[in-house]
């Protein structure tokens, strides 16, 4: 005859034993060629000026980082460094600045002025 204690036992390994195996069976639903697809919604590019304030103005004009408004960089270098990084400068991932969104800002801060409220690093 079992006893109460026993069957509390039994029910709390089946239990452990049965969310395993549905766990094993989502992951295998998941990787089952659904860990490729890509997100098909699109979001609406932030302005090169906000992008410039809230993400480079942080350090470049900020005595942290050189000026680089006004400095007529051609927007391709602007890109790849943007994309790689410099020096203590971070990359940003296109999750961060979408291609189109650091296309108009590449384009933007070539053509900008110097603003005299900067300071370099």
């Amino acid at each position: 005859m079992r006893t109460r204690r026993s069957l509390g036992f039994g029910r709390s390994a089946a239990l452990a034993v049965g969310l395993t195996l549905l766990a094993g069976a989502g992951l295998a639903a998941g990787l089952s060629g659904k860990a490729n697809a890509q997100a098909t919604y699109e979001i609406e590019p932030r302005e090169p000026e906000y992008l410039y304030a809230r993400t480079c103005g942080y350090c470049h004009g900020h005595n942290i980082a050189p000026i680089i408004r006004g400095r007529n960089l051609p927007p391709a270098v602007i890109e790849s460094i943007v994309r790689s990084g410099m020096g203590a400068m971070p990359a940003f991932k296109p999750t961060e600045i979408t291609n189109t969104e650091l296309e108009a800002l590449a384009e933007w801060l070539s053509q900008s002025e110097v603003d005299p409220e900067e300071h370099g690093g």
